[in-house]
């Protein structure tokens, strides 16, 4: 089932199943985030007022023995934890301090305290993710096609550089390479580049420097991407390997998994950055949402992947240098350590509203290309102008 594919001919059941999937996957992801804020904050002695999964109108809450208030809200797409001496969610500071500063204050604690408070949410969605990706492989094991040249594409740039069939391929770009699926996640991101390949031809290391070349492909939901392309393939009868993974190997794995992710998301946030990539590659909501829904389709395994992913992908956004995000709040704290003092209320709160722009104009942007480029283009079987 593909979600969106023409509002028409969708079935109710398939959209709220991939709403719920979403919603699901989220909700996790924005717990585990606000608890690691919450359980350092905890640790600091920071009273905390509110926990809230959801933003708006409270539909379930209850205060703890600390009165601290916790709540969902009706808007399940955030959440946030509210300390002692917060203005608002964003933990902007009260003006003028507000009510008298007590032991509890937020903002009155050293600073090396509040960094560690902001710092522990996106440490929290890496922990995650790479509890996530350590246990499937300490579980399930790992299954994989050996990375064996099986076919080399006519006028690639894989039989422009001298590779042949039978050649393994050991690393690319600087990164291992274990299984074939490497070499496509790898070579996504190169496209035009010159980059080196390490082969083992027969018991003897070669390295070969070709420009990765180029494929536009047509995705049902995406429209036309551009990945890069060395132009290699499996052989027909190329035998999967499944193997049982030690603990050790599995925390390896684990902490490869986020590497990966990470770095594959700066490389992309970055080629947005300088142009050489689209910002109607940029995704929404609703791509979330169709992510979330094929990933639970595939199963439990599928499915709980794509949170380790998620929660990798939100932690490190949220590390984004941005006021009204954790890496704005590191970025005030180191400024602060700086100058020996904070910077004034009202530059702080000219920065949150710049953020908070940055923020809106980022999800428009994203919801926006989601509406115009992927849903009414179905919907009506032709581009929105």
């Amino acid at each position: 089932m593909d979600l969106l594919s023409g509002l028409s001919n969708l079935p109710v059941v398939g959209l709220v199943w991939y709403t719920l999937a979403f919603l699901l996957a989220l909700t996790i992801i924005v717990f585990i985030h606000e608890y690691g804020h919450f359980k350092v904050a905890r640790l600091c002695g920071v009273k905390i007022d509110t926990f809230s999964v959801g933003f708006g109108r409270e539909i379930f809450g209850f205060n703890d023995r600390h009165g601290t208030r916790w709540k969902l809200g009706w808007m399940p797409l955030g959440g946030f934890v509210k300390f002692e001496g917060d203005m608002n969610a964003a933990s902007m500071p009260k003006e003028g301090g507000g009510e008298p500063m007590g032991a509890g204050n937020f903002h009155t604690k050293p600073i090396w305290q509040r960094a560690a408070v902001v710092a522990a949410g996106p440490l929290a969605n890496f922990i995650l993710a790479f509890l996530i990706f350590t246990g499937s492989a300490l579980m399930l094991g790992l299954s994989y096609y050996e990375p064996r040249i099986g076919r080399v594409e006519a006028g690639s740039a894989a039989e422009a550089a001298g590779l042949l069939p039978g050649d393994l391929i050991m690393r690319i770009d600087g990164n291992n390479i274990k299984s074939f699926d490497d070499i496509s996640k790898i070579v996504w991101f190169l496209r035009g580049q010159k980059t080196e390949i390490v082969v083992d031809r027969k018991g003897e290391t070669l390295t070969f420097e070709p420009v990765i070349g180029q494929r536009v492909v047509k995705d049902s939901w995406a429209g036309e991407v551009k990945i890069g392309l060395l132009g290699v393939g499996l052989a027909k009868d190329q035998k999967t390997i499944t193997e049982k993974v030690s603990l050790v190997n599995s925390v390896a794995h684990g902490a490869d998994q986020v590497h990966f992710f990470i770095s594959a998301t700066l490389k992309f946030v970055g080629k947005m950055f300088v142009g050489t990539e689209s910002l109607s590659n940029l995704g929404g909501i609703p791509s979330m949402a169709r992510a979330a829904g094929q990933a639970a389709d595939g199963g439990i395994a599928h499915y709980i992947a794509l949170i380790g992913f998620l929660s990798v992908s939100i932690g490190l956004i949220n590390l984004f240098p941005i006021p009204m995000l954790d890496g704005g709040h590191l970025v005030f704290y180191a400024i602060e350590a700086a100058r020996g003092k904070p910077l004034g209320e009202k530059a702080q709160e000219w920065s949150f509203k710049v953020g908070f722009a940055l923020v809106i104009g980022l999800m428009l942007l994203g919801n926006g290309n989601d509406l115009f480029l992927r849903i009414l283009p179905k919907v009506f079987g032709t581009a929105v102008p």
